[in-house]
């Protein structure tokens, strides 16, 4: 049941990576006749940025709270299967140490009863791992949909085209010029809106 957390964060990343692509296409006629301040804010319109995502999640207020939130479940589930798991050793050592001064009806019945709540452990075990797995899995789902919404919204306010993501551990994006870096003023929105939301 060991969840990585920064496991976590490369799957909100891939999600981001995966999915942020927005496109916001007025499919506006363009006129034949561009005056110079048309074809610039054509130009504008076209423009491409990036958002940095391993930054995004790092900074995202939402992003932070849910991880959170999941590092305390697991952290109690751990301990839960930890203390179950040292208290079935002790009924082990217990066994172990009556075995020989016991009929052999009674190591039968005893070992029977021991490899019984071996297997609940087992079961606990995966079962405890496949709820926070899930949990994760929504939360990170919640988290990609927050963030493709607002970049939608974003996108068509500023005249972008295409909103890109960066991630180191994921690169599919090997250069982009810094000046098409949006990624603080995207945190900023994202937690502005976050706050509004939670009130």
């Amino acid at each position: 049941m060991n969840i990585s957390f920064k496991s976590m964060s490369k799957l909100a990343a891939g999600l981001l990576m995966a999915a942020v692509v927005v496109s916001c296409n007025n499919n506006k006629e363009k006129a034949k006749d561009s005056t110079p301040a048309t074809a610039a804010a054509e130009a504008k319109a076209d423009k491409i940025v990036f958002v940095n995502s391993d930054s995004l999640v790092n900074n995202y207020d939402y992003f932070k709270e849910i991880k959170s939130k999941l590092e305390v479940k697991s952290k109690n589930a751990q301990q839960d299967l930890s203390s179950k798991g040292n208290a079935f050793q002790r009924e082990v050592a217990e066994y172990q140490q009556k075995a020989k001064d016991m009929s052999a009806d009674e190591r039968a019945s005893t070992e029977q009863r021991l490899a019984r709540k071996q297997q609940e452990l087992a079961a606990f075990n995966q079962n405890a791992s496949s709820a926070l797995a899930n949990e994760s899995a929504a939360e990170n789902e919640k988290l990609y949909d927050k963030v493709a919404e607002y970049l939608k919204t974003y996108a068509k306010q500023k005249g972008y085209k295409m909103v890109l993501t960066y991630s180191k551990s994921n690169p599919s994006l090997l250069f982009a010029d810094e000046s098409l870096d949006v990624t603080q003023d995207v945190v900023k929105g994202l937690n502005e809106a976050y706050k509004k939301d939670k009130k």
